[in-house]
């Protein structure tokens, strides 16, 4: 499985040397993807899409980052699903109706257009859900698609192949915040707030800042328990 993702990244590395990577910070599939990247190319900008910026845990898995590889770097920006929650006024954030709505394709294009880098790489596989495998599998090497010059490397991978790569590597731990299928930095998830309310609880007080009836569902939680 490693030499086939080298053959997909030996392929990109040969049109360039710098890639955009779509980057968890802290989800297994962006952990090892960014391990595997690492040696093929020059530079590379991960980009990390939040709910809530500047959460100490996240700060942690990027400084380890940048410290392990050289050749990476950061950029910041909302994530897609943040647009939505804006315009609706989840949990009590400060509400604009009027806030153009995104999808991951509009922040790809913004992202490369603002580094001048042509390739973005994706850690989708095709055991995440069925439609991901039928996409897929329609690409070169079932994992470049030249139309919009993006990459899946890990389109082939499991998640305990993943997890086994992380810990071969002696990489980062990833964070898993409950025991169900990731739902990564979302509000609206009690899995995440009561993560973090363990391990971070100056994260949660960021969390309650901008989505302040966050409280109000980690507060019918405790009643309930």
């Amino acid at each position: 499985m490693i030499e086939k993702t080298n053959d997909i990244l030996r392929t990109i590395a040969a049109e360039t040397n710098e890639i955009v990577l779509f980057h968890s910070v802290a989800g297994k599939d962006s952990i090892a993807l960014l391990d595997l990247c690492a040696p093929f190319f020059k530079r590379i900008v991960c980009c990390f899409m939040y709910t809530v910026p500047k959460l100490g845990h996240m700060n942690r898995h990027i400084a380890w980052a940048k410290a392990t590889y050289p050749n990476c770097e950061f950029v910041e920006t909302p994530h897609y699903a943040l647009y939505q929650f804006i315009k609706i006024g989840f949990l009590g954030i400060s509400q604009n109706k009027s806030v153009k709505l995104m999808r991951l394709s509009n922040i790809v294009e913004r992202i490369c257009l603002n580094t001048g880098i042509k390739w973005s790489v994706v850690g989708f596989k095709q055991s995440d859900s069925m439609n991901r495998r039928l996409m897929l599998r329609t690409y070169e090497l079932n994992a470049i698609n030249r139309k919009t010059n993006m990459c899946y490397p890990l389109s082939e991978w499991t998640n305990n192949e993943v997890l086994k790569y992380i810990q071969m590597r002696k990489l980062i731990k990833p964070i898993e915040y409950g025991r169900g299928q990731s739902q990564g930095q979302n509000p609206d998830d009690i899995d995440f707030l009561l993560w973090c309310r363990e391990h971070y609880p100056e994260d949660l007080a960021r969390i309650f800042n901008v989505f302040p009836l966050a409280k109000i569902k980690l507060d019918e939680y405790d009643r309930s328990n």
